[in-house]
């Protein structure tokens, strides 16, 4: 079941990346629903994103 979680996640991330606000909303509720593994995993994504959307960068500070 995490795994679906973890890829619902990115989803999520995907379409509110348009606004930082959201966007950091939902990184901070995906914190609280993965795996350790799955957070590492999710910073790569993050990061990728970051590279298309340089605003999203504020929303690291919840990830480290």
């Amino acid at each position: 079941m995490s795994r679906a979680m973890f890829e619902y996640t990115k989803t999520v991330l995907n379409k509110v990346s348009f606004d930082t606000n959201l966007f950091c909303k939902e990184v901070q509720k995906a914190l609280q629903r993965l795996l350790p593994y799955e957070i590492e995993e999710l910073k790569l994504f993050i990061q990728n994103l970051i590279t298309f959307n340089p605003d999203l960068k504020q929303c690291m500070v919840y990830l480290n």
